[in-house]
């Protein structure tokens, strides 16, 4: 006879879930960090030339976006075909740059940093310069000389 007998089996301990709250919280951290937000949604087409020199945009929150191109497809029966300009995510004419620009330098609070900031301009290829010139004698008139021109995609 022995002592320590057996008496049945025993059941495997339950799986302990008090730390998955914490595993979902680390993972939803994650993935909004590591998220690209799309800055905005383009309502003009843009093919642009290929680059040949390539120049990093430093500080991205000091960049205003222009667009110049036809309508998408989408706007197309109502805006037409012929070349828009877009600021931000709405349709402007040229007349409405000083006022875009008084507003993007609104958002920026230190004055020191109104000097740093940079109308990247992104343009269709088939566009005719007219109205570029345009925009940048607008650009001009409210002392806004820095322009930088993309032709890589800024919406991937």
């Amino acid at each position: 006879m022995s002592k320590f007998n057996k008496k049945g089996k025993k059941e495997a301990p339950g799986i302990t879930t008090a730390s998955l709250p914490d595993i979902v919280f680390m993972l939803l951290c994650f993935f909004m960090v590591v998220t690209k937000m799309r800055d905005s949604e383009l309502l003009v087409k843009v093919t642009v030339p290929n680059a040949t020199q390539l120049q990093k945009l430093e500080k991205k929150t000091l960049v205003s976006h222009i667009f110049i191109g036809p309508p998408t497809k989408k706007y197309q029966a109502t805006m037409g075909t012929a070349p828009r300009i877009q600021l931000n995510d709405q349709f402007a004419t040229v007349e409405k740059i000083p006022e875009f620009i008084a507003n993007e330098k609104f958002k920026v609070k230190n004055q020191k940093k109104h000097s740093q900031m940079t109308a990247a301009m992104r343009i269709d290829k088939d566009v005719k310069m007219g109205i570029v010139t345009d925009v940048k004698t607008e650009l001009r008139k409210v002392n806004f000389r820095k322009v930088s021109y993309l032709a890589t995609d800024i919406t991937k």
